[in-house]
């Protein structure tokens, strides 16, 4: 049986590859520190006797006795709402984390995945956006703390790649939504979904015309699943490529979840991108991977798990 770890294991998208690798037939230890995950997000998991979690934060050194395959490097702030509130706790995880984890892939000869993000783009002058484009990143404004981290990640990554020689795979993924969100979590689903079935006003920032493509967690759980298996070590663009306007997805969801809501604007927060969308014609073409599950599908799967928890 190989052992995977996974960091921010307890969170949105860890805790649902951690349960993914379980089905797989893996060993799957679990890291998380808290700040953003939620034991709720693995509760059903841990009666498995292949499952561990360590309460444990990757920006301190790492002691880890057991052998180690695969480490999928997943902690981190993902919402401009906190990782403006823990800006240098986010700096830490991109760097001193993935440094640890690092280490740890290099002592143990693991196979290691980066979980880097579309914000490596920041506000793109470039759309659909190709692994090739550098970005149009404002290093010292409010998001820059998560830009930059991730895009230090990156740099670090191909620097191990390089001179150790470590197995190395950069998933840049984009916009992700699934059942696990939080409510307060201060992105655009889990915003729209909570006030449109409180039936309160939801709030477009804006004037809604920015875009977004949205990815179902299921469909991107096989794809990180995908690159970590392939022979690629430069970064993938994984997420979908159907783009729509913030204004659609908020009147999608109050049609979805019958609400009486009224759409209300606000003004444009600093920074935010104005379009977002990946180009996936290296995922679909060396991971034979693209989304299949449609929009108001993964949506009323999102609306239900809203409702019931």
């Amino acid at each position: 049986m190989k052992t995977v770890l996974v960091t921010g294991g307890a969170g949105f998208i860890g805790s649902h590859l951690c349960e993914f690798l379980l089905d797989k037939g893996y060993k799957v230890i679990a890291m998380d520190n808290l700040i953003t995950g939620d034991l709720k997000n693995i509760e059903h998991l841990r009666s498995n006797k292949n499952f561990i979690f360590m309460h444990h934060d990757v920006s301190k050194h790492i002691v880890f006795e057991e052998n180690l395959d695969f480490i999928f490097h997943f902690a981190s702030p993902a919402s401009p709402v906190d990782y403006q509130k823990i800006p240098i706790q986010t700096l830490k995880v991109g760097s001193l984390g993935t440094h640890n984890t690092f280490g740890l892939a290099l002592a143990k000869k693991a196979k290691y995945l980066l979980a880097s993000t579309s914000e490596v783009y920041g506000d793109p002058l470039v759309n659909p956006q190709p692994e090739t484009y550098w970005g149009n990143v404002n290093p010292i404004g409010i998001r820059g703390c998560y830009d930059e981290a991730k895009r230090f990640a990156e740099a670090l990554a191909m620097a191990y790649h390089r001179v150790h020689k470590v197995d190395t795979k950069i998933a840049r993924i984009f916009n992700t939504y699934g059942p696990r969100m939080r409510r307060n979590d201060g992105r655009a689903v889990p915003n729209f979904i909570s006030q449109a079935l409180r039936n309160e006003p939801i709030t477009v920032y804006g004037n809604g015309k920015q875009t977004r493509s949205l990815c179902y967690i299921g469909d991107l759980i096989g794809g990180i699943y995908k690159l970590m298996l392939s022979d690629i070590n430069e970064p993938v663009n994984l997420g979908n490529p159907e783009e729509h306007t913030i204004l659609d997805f908020a009147e999608l969801i109050r049609e979805l979840a019958k609400s009486k809501s009224k759409i209300v604007f606000e003004p444009l927060p600093i920074d935010d991108p104005k379009v977002r969308c990946p180009d996936i014609t290296k995922a679909k073409n060396e991971l034979k991977w693209q989304p299949k599950v449609p929009l108001k599908e993964g949506l009323d799967k999102t609306i239900r798990w809203f409702k019931n928890n």
